[in-house]
C-alpha cells in the first residue's frame, strides 16, 4: 500500500512539473496533494476530443492511391479496418489490413488526444518496418480535420518529413492524405487514402 502512495504521489508531482512547463511557466511552491491528485484527474477524464474519436469505433472499408514517385501513376489498392477504443474511451486503436507497394500488409496504429499538450498523437506500426512512426498535430475549429506532423529515419541516413491531413467527412466517410519530402526536397503527395464504414 505505501508503494502505491508512493508511486501515485511521484506521477502527480510529474504531472504538476509537466503542466506548468507546458504552460511556460515555473512552479512557484510545491502544489499540495490533493490539489495534485484533483489536477491528474481532470487531465486524465476523456472529454469531446475522445468522444469524436470514439465515434470512429467500427468496421471500415479502405480505398487506397500510392505514389511512389513524383509524377507517377498511383498503384491502387483495398483493404478493412477495425477501430476501437481503448482504456475507457482514452485511445482509438485501428488495425488496418490490405496491401502496400503491391505486397500483404498490415499495422496497427493508436490516435491519442493529449490533455497536457491540448494536441493529437498518433503511433504507427507496420509489416512495413520494424519501427514505431510517431506524429503530432492539431485540429481545425470544428475538429474534423486534424493536421499531424512527423519523419522517419531513412535506410541511407537523414530523416525524411511527412505532412498528414485526416478529414472525418462525417459518420460513415474518412479520408486520410499524406505527403512527404526527403532531405532536401520538395514535398510531394505519397498517398490517398478513404474510409467507408462498413
Amino acid at each position: 500500500m505505501r508503494y502505491l502512495q508512493l508511486t501515485l504521489m511521484s506521477l502527480c508531482i510529474m504531472l504538476a512539473a509537466s503542466v506548468a512547463m507546458a504552460k511556460g511557466k515555473k512552479a512557484e511552491k510545491p502544489m499540495d496533494p490533493q490539489a495534485m491528485m484533483e489536477v491528474y484527474t481532470k487531465l486524465a477524464a476523456p472529454g469531446e476530443q475522445h468522444k469524436q474519436l470514439a465515434s470512429l469505433a467500427g468496421s471500415w472499408t479502405t480505398k487506397t492511391k500510392e505514389w511512389m514517385e513524383p509524377n507517377k501513376p498511383p498503384v491502387e489498392s483495398t483493404g478493412s479496418a477495425e477501430m476501437k477504443m481503448l482504456l475507457d474511451g482514452r485511445f482509438l486503436q485501428q488495425e488496418l489490413t490490405g496491401q502496400m507497394m503491391g505486397q500483404p500488409f498490415s499495422g496497427i496504429e493508436i490516435t491519442a488526444y493529449d490533455n497536457v499538450l491540448k494536441r493529437y498523437v498518433t503511433s504507427w506500426m507496420s509489416t512495413m518496418g520494424t519501427g514505431i512512426f510517431t506524429m503530432e498535430g492539431t485540429a481545425s475549429t470544428d475538429g474534423k480535420t486534424i493536421t499531424l506532423k512527423g519523419q522517419h529515419a531513412e535506410p541511407g541516413g537523414g530523416y525524411m518529413k511527412h505532412r498528414a491531413i485526416w478529414k472525418i467527412v462525417d459518420n460513415n466517410t474518412q479520408t486520410f492524405d499524406m505527403y512527404g519530402a526527403h532531405p532536401g526536397e520538395k514535398e510531394w503527395k505519397m498517398m490517398e487514402m478513404t474510409y467507408t464504414r462498413k
